[in-house]
């Protein structure tokens, strides 16, 4: 008999939640086969069987807490039953039921979607999600992949099921002193009910713990984004022949960001007790977006890297961070972040630092507006950039210098070879 318990991920890590069983139990399982995905609150992680055998025991639930060093599974000797056929071909995973699909029941909580097929389908966590906030039958999917695993996009193309219409309950009222708060029934057609997953928790928590331990600032500059713009518009062609990516804006702030940093040590500072601790190496964390929420991976060393080298980290980071494959190596630490709302439309924006970092750098919509140039109105292309910062480390000045030589370096992208 062999024991699947949580692994040691990291120092930081001590629990989990389960996203997905991809064995049930009466299954066949080899040794360092995949059977269960761990969700924690920066990356998840595939367990594996230390052992051949039958997967004879199922000790926690999909969304259970789980922690570090508990038992979740049991394996025992044995042959187990034959696979289940869910990485068949697409059309063999959903046999059409003989009448109307029912949709689920409703319930108070958010609704858990049974398979009435009874058979194990193996989908993504993002993709349970959605068919459960949708009344969607997984087994009613048809996946694209060809080994037959559901994901978010196969269950966005299915469609909404038909759902049974609720039953409203009356408002409740709190009436306990205070303000009135009227506050609809669970199961009122006027309020959907959606668990928040281990990674939104986490982010909510520790942005709630920046703004409530710091005394964040934030100030504001704009810049000229003429310079640079023509400047790549010369030089893609031959940088892309030369290095095979595209030569694009964030290596410039990242550069910019780190000849800033040299010249206002401060803002590369953190708390620690009550000592300041003055970084002397440049990890710069690039925000990235994915469907459970931000991460924030980190380029290594990108004072002693070059543009197209700066390029590929943040190509590569943001690729692992979409198709869930950073590890924690690859987010921790970082003495400075850089994040991007621009990509999105944002015009202008305060962001919350990240961590024990003493700033953040936001970047925006880069829009055409009239502007003041030599004396005359010209219509350049202008970002708007914030700097939030801990006011208990930097004082206005260095914050507004910071802001300004970043300012200056790319509006004057040439410089950037030589104070970077």
């Amino acid at each position: 008999m062999a024991e699947i318990k949580v692994p040691e991920l990291a120092e930081s890590i001590t629990e989990g939640s389960i996203a997905q069983w991809v064995k049930k139990v009466g299954d066949r399982v080899e040794k360092g086969e995949f059977i269960v995905e761990l969700e924690t609150d920066k990356v998840n992680a595939e367990i594996i069987s230390e052992e051949a055998g039958v997967l004879t025991q199922i000790l926690a639930e999909e969304g259970d807490t789980v922690l570090v060093g508990q038992v979740i599974a049991i394996v025992e000797a044995g042959e187990g039953a034959a696979p289940a056929p869910a990485a068949a071909a697409p059309d063999e995973a959903a046999p059409a039921p003989a009448a109307p699909q029912a949709a689920p029941a409703p319930v108070a909580a958010a609704p858990v979607v049974e398979e009435t097929s009874g058979e194990r389908v193996i989908a993504s966590p993002a993709a349970r999600r959605l068919a459960r906030e949708k009344g969607i039958d997984l087994a009613a999917v048809s996946p694209v992949d060809p080994q037959g695993r559901v994901r978010v996009q196969d269950v966005a193309a299915h469609g909404t099921a038909p759902a049974v219409a609720p039953v409203a309950a009356p408002t409740q009222v709190a009436t306990t002193g205070g303000p009135v708060v009227f506050t609809p029934a669970a199961n009122s057609d006027r309020v959907t009910i959606e668990k928040m997953s281990r990674r939104r928790q986490t982010i909510a928590k520790r942005l709630l713990e920046v703004k409530q331990s710091t005394a964040m600032l934030t100030t504001f500059n704009e810049i000229d984004m003429t310079n640079i713009m023509a400047l790549r518009k010369r030089k893609q062609e031959e940088f892309v022949k030369a290095n095979d990516i595209k030569l694009g804006f964030m290596s410039f702030f990242t550069k910019a960001v780190v000849a800033a940093l040299k010249k206002y040590p401060y803002v590369n500072a953190q708390i620690v007790g009550d000592e300041l601790h003055l970084n002397n190496f440049f990890d710069i964390g690039i925000a990235v977006s994915t469907e459970e929420g931000l991460v924030v991976p980190v380029v290594r060393d990108a004072n002693s890297k070059n543009f197209a080298e700066i390029e590929k980290d943040i190509a590569n980071l943001a690729n692992k961070a979409r198709e869930k494959k950073l590890g924690l190596n690859d987010m921790a630490g970082g003495s400075f972040t850089i994040t991007n709302g621009g990509v999105f439309g944002s015009l202008m924006s305060t962001p919350i630092m990240n961590g024990t970092q003493a700033g953040i750098l936001g970047m925006h919509s880069i829009v055409n507006r009239p502007v003041a140039v030599n004396g005359e109105v010209q219509i350049r292309p202008m970002m708007y950039v914030a700097l939030s910062y801990d006011h208990r480390i930097i004082d206005g000045k260095d914050s507004v210098g910071f802001l300004k030589t970043v300012k200056e370096l790319i509006e004057n992208p040439e410089d950037l070879l030589l104070n970077s």
